[in-house]
C-alpha cells in the first residue's frame, strides 16, 4: 500500500511506494478555494484504487483546513460524485 502525502513544493498530492511517485493529483491554491485539474496513476498501477486513495487524501486534507475544492479534473469530480461525504467542499 503506498504512502499518501501533500507535496507543496509541487502543489500536488503523491502516492509514493518505495521511494517511487506512483501516482499524483495536482492542486492550485486560488485563495477561497483549490483547483484540482489533474490526476495520473502510472499505468502499471491503473486499477488497484491509487487514485481513489490519493482523492480520499487531498480530500480529508482540504477539509480539516477548512478549504473548499472545484474538481475540474474529471477523476476527482467523479470521486466525489460516488463518495457524497465530501460533496460539501465543492465550490
Amino acid at each position: 500500500m503506498p504512502e499518501i502525502r501533500k507535496n507543496t513544493e509541487k502543489s500536488r498530492y503523491e502516492a509514493v511506494e518505495n521511494g517511487q511517485v506512483i501516482g499524483f493529483a495536482e492542486f492550485v491554491d486560488r485563495g477561497d478555494h483549490v483547483v484540482m485539474p489533474h490526476t495520473e496513476v502510472n499505468p502499471e498501477h491503473e486499477g488497484e484504487g491509487v487514485g481513489g486513495q490519493i482523492a480520499e487524501f487531498a480530500l480529508n486534507d482540504l477539509r480539516r483546513a477548512g478549504r473548499k475544492v472545484q474538481p475540474s479534473c474529471a477523476f476527482i469530480a467523479g470521486y466525489i460524485q460516488k463518495n457524497p461525504q465530501y460533496q460539501e467542499l465543492v465550490q
